[in-house]
């Protein structure tokens, strides 16, 4: 074998020497902004970097409990708008304090409400006459209302967990529970515009956020301002009508008290904040907001301990009691919100299917027993007030149209019967959503009047006009049987109670729409209390025949 040796030449020897130079230039240039990504890597912030020094700026580590004081404020009453276009209706903050211990997990919130200044329509129990105190408790995850008269307990099992998460949801409640051992937070960095238009506010900036889960479910986001400051605290809560519902806190106007920064301003929403994103058909979102006027850190109150009556209280079970008002009309009691179904030739038509998929689930199987070969074809929905509208969902999803106000269909399509998923507390419609969910049979709208009819029997839906209690309600009425059904506009009281010196305008409203119908009332079944007859509401109205 020949080798072939090639000898290289000057010129070939300096272009070597020069690429060598030039590589050993380019890796060091590499090597030196990877060391520049190291040190960046070393000195970037982590969620406990970030967690310590919101900490320290609060004063959050020698703060075990804290009680604090606030006027000047407000309550939204949630789902309960006038008009679904409209934010929560409000009632005045009299008097506010609240104790949270942050060790033991327990919060005690005594507040006095009056109706103020605000308007005086909507639901919720609005107008509300003089003053109402409420006492709401917590420890962990058990909750109760302490009656101000006589100190008796009662338990609250569905708003446990909310107040639970009011407690982690409190600023300093919110860093101690992401440095808790366990917590495993995470760090998301951002950047935020702030409001458009006139809601315009923050200039756009750079956010941190810190996320942790809590109880198992809920995932909690905290937004720390560039003074590492908590300003905002999100999460979402289960709610029959809109599943995985916005809850959120902004804080602002920070005070220092005796080393311990506390917010002097919070600002709470429920639901999206979302008015100035057209179209509007959902404008509730403003629930709660005050100044916060003391601020007393370890002032840790009385120790909360679970009453005996709480701890053993077991869940209600739904019930449901048939009651007949005549031939084929069957009032659906049992619970603080009632049904009435009525019987056609093939289907059944049931007015209200009210509360959550619990309820009008035992509603549906409790007709579906009555009239095993019938189905439930259409439910009557009386107004847009989320008590009234909890069931609509399971409704739908067991083949139920729904008749409602035309305004009210927007917010239902969209925003009720949605495909968003449920995480919190999944029901049927979103678990297992029908083909029909979109290109099938939703809804019936009702704008003045609409009519059910198979030739022998009707059932007449009335718009009921300016009512003070909610825009796009509708009551129904049986012209055969002459009897009307209606929701929260006239609740009948107790056998025997006193009528009221004044009559509610709602219920004023109300008889004003049966002569404007020119309809021929003798029964008047509301979907709370009871029924009643036509003669007991004029006495209630103080109106002639």
């Amino acid at each position: 074998m020949i080798a072939f040796v090639t000898m290289a030449t000057d010129q070939e020897n300096i272009g070597r020497e020069g690429f060598m130079a030039r590589r050993i230039g380019t890796l060091s240039v590499a090597a030196l902004a990877l060391m520049s990504v190291a040190a960046a890597a070393q000195n970037a912030p982590t969620a406990q970097s970030v967690l310590q020094t919101v900490a320290q700026n609060l004063g959050s580590a020698n703060l075990r409990c804290v009680t604090y004081t606030a006027d000047n404020g407000y309550v939204g009453i949630v789902g309960q708008a006038h008009d679904i276009r409209d934010d929560w209706p409000r009632v005045q903050i009299a008097n506010y304090s609240r104790t949270i211990n942050f060790e033991t997990k327990t919060s005690l919130e005594d507040r006095t409400i009056r109706q103020g200044n605000f308007p005086r329509v909507g639901g919720g129990g609005i107008p509300i006459n003089g003053d109402q105190r409420q006492i709401a408790a917590v420890v962990e995850r058990t909750a109760w209302n302490v009656s101000p008269m006589d100190n008796s307990a009662t338990a609250q099992p569905g708003q446990a967990d909310i107040r639970a998460l009011d407690i982690v949801m409190n600023p300093h409640g919110f860093v101690k529970a992401a440095m808790a051992p366990g917590a495993n937070p995470v760090l998301l960095t951002r950047y935020e515009n702030g409001a458009v238009g006139t809601m315009a506010g923050h200039r756009y900036r750079k956010l941190n956020i810190i996320s942790i889960q809590v109880m198992g479910k809920y995932r909690v986001n905290a937004t720390m301002n560039d003074e590492n400051l908590p300003e905002r605290i999100e999460t979402r809560i289960a709610n029959p009508v809109r599943g995985d519902l916005n809850y959120e806190i902004e804080y602002s106007n920070w005070t220092n008290n005796n080393g311990v920064r506390y917010p002097g301003n919070y600002h709470q929403h429920t639901d999206w904040d979302n008015e100035t994103q057209p179209p509007n058909y959902n404008g509730g979102h403003n629930s709660l907001g005050f100044n916060v006027t003391a601020v007393r850190p370890n002032d840790c109150g009385q120790a909360l301990t679970v009453p005996p009556n709480v701890a053993n209280a077991a869940a209600p079970a739904v019930t449901v009691t048939a009651q007949t008002l005549a031939p084929g009309v069957t009032y659906l009691t049992g619970g603080t919100h009632h049904s009435v179904a009525v019987e056609f030739r093939d289907y059944i038509a049931l007015v209200e299917a009210p509360l959550n998929q619990e309820r009008t689930l035992a509603v549906f199987n409790h007709v579906r027993g009555m009239y095993p070969n019938k189905p439930i074809k259409y439910v009557v929905n009386s107004h847009n007030h989320f008590d009234h509208l909890g069931g609509v969902r399971t409704a739908f999803h067991e083949g139920a149209a729904i008749i409602t106000h035309s305004s009210n269909i927007l917010f239902y399509k969209n925003e009720v019967l949605s495909h968003e998923p449920w995480t919190l507390e999944p029901d049927r419609l979103s678990l297992y959503p029908p083909t029909e969910y979109d290109e099938g049979y939703q809804f019936e709208p009702v704008d003045s009047t609409y009519t059910l009819s198979d030739g022998q029997r009707q059932l007449q839906v009335l718009y009921v006009q300016g009512s003070p209690h909610a825009e796009g309600m509708v009551m129904a009425y049986l012209p055969a049987e002459k009897i009307l059904i209606e929701a929260d506009i006239y609740t009948p009281p107790a056998a025997g109670a006193p009528m009221p010196m004044t009559p509610p305008a709602a219920a004023v409203n109300l008889y004003d729409n049966i002569k404007a119908y020119k309809i021929d009332v003798q029964t008047i079944a509301g979907l709370h209390g009871r029924s009643v007859p036509w003669a007991e509401f004029l006495r209630f109205v103080q109106k002639p025949n």
